[in-house]
């Protein structure tokens, strides 16, 4: 069965990119709701934004969603990837404010919340967008690519100059809190000339060391380095599954990603959407439904208290 919240949760942190302080609240929708951002700093014109991959704006460096008034939420991949790992199928997210709170860089803290909140089921089915053939899209050296599969999972490639994050690659089952577990705690990370580089343009005023992995050369510049060694790609596959979400329901699938980032895989699921025959949308039967990330998901999962 679909779910939701089974009570509201309150989130307050900053802005990566503004530095300013963010309220969110994610609040119990109703069956077929779907995810919503409501900005209630905003009162003169349409302040509700569908999460939906034609509602999002390709943007580097975060995932981003607008309506047809032009009010946007950013950053939403983290409490995306949250959302879907543990299996919440409908909410209302209230925020003052442009900027999903960035908390500790991971989607620990969310998911530690929504897990506190708890679940209530609805009485309606989880419907699931099976990939029927390949669709893949492609931007000089770095792809993207869905394949059919008969669960969910994500394969990672990334390849950075710096020998503190070198060449990663992972696979990994997204059944049965394999999120969770595996990925949740995994911080975003950028190199040091990179945070520069944003600073002088007025970008990620809200970065510190505690809410991002930061390396130069062969170090790792935040306090107590990294949690997994190969954090990087785990990250980057936290952000694809909050990506993915933007499909509007779970996927049946295997994504495939090279070097790849928010805006390539936003074209990757029109591209899914524009392409006649490759794909369906299926209800799930009670088998199906037991391997959906989220599905038996406990507190004592998380690799880390947040």
């Amino acid at each position: 069965m679909q779910t939701t919240v089974a009570s509201t949760v309150s989130f307050n942190g900053t802005g990566l990119h503004s530095g300013r302080p963010v309220r969110m609240k994610v609040q119990p929708a109703s069956a077929e709701y779907g995810i919503w951002f409501k900005r209630t700093d905003v009162d003169d014109c349409d302040n509700l934004i569908a999460v939906h991959w034609a509602s999002g704006v390709p943007s580097p460096l975060c995932t981003v969603i607008r309506n047809d008034a032009g009010v946007e939420v950013r950053t939403i991949e983290h409490i995306m990837a949250a959302l879907a790992g543990c299996g919440i199928h409908n909410a209302l997210i209230e925020i003052d404010g442009p900027e999903v709170p960035i908390m500790d860089g991971s989607s620990a803290r969310f998911v530690d919340g929504l897990i506190k909140a708890g679940q209530r089921e609805l009485s309606a089915p989880v419907r699931v967008i099976e990939v029927l053939e390949p669709v893949e899209y492609r931007e000089g050296a770095a792809w993207a690519r869905l394949e059919p599969s008969d669960g969910f999972q994500i394969d990672f490639h990334i390849s950075f100059p710096d020998a503190a994050i070198g060449t990663q690659d992972m696979s990994l089952d997204l059944s049965n809190g394999n999120f969770v577990r595996e990925l949740s705690d995994c911080r975003t990370f950028c190199r040091q000339a990179d945070v520069d580089a944003m600073h002088k343009a007025g970008l990620a005023l809200g970065g510190t060391y505690e809410n991002a992995v930061v390396v130069d050369g062969d170090q790792v510049l935040s306090p107590g380095g990294l949690r997994r060694t190969d954090e990087a790609v785990r990250h980057k596959m936290l952000d694809a599954l909050g990506d993915l979400a933007l499909a509007g329901a779970p996927l049946r699938a295997r994504y495939i990603g090279h070097r790849a980032g928010h805006a390539m895989t936003n074209k990757l699921l029109r591209t899914l959407f524009d392409t006649p025959g490759a794909w369906r949308l299926i209800e799930c039967d009670g088998q199906d439904a037991r391997k959906l990330p989220g599905v038996g998901v406990r507190r004592s999962d998380l690799p880390m208290t947040a």
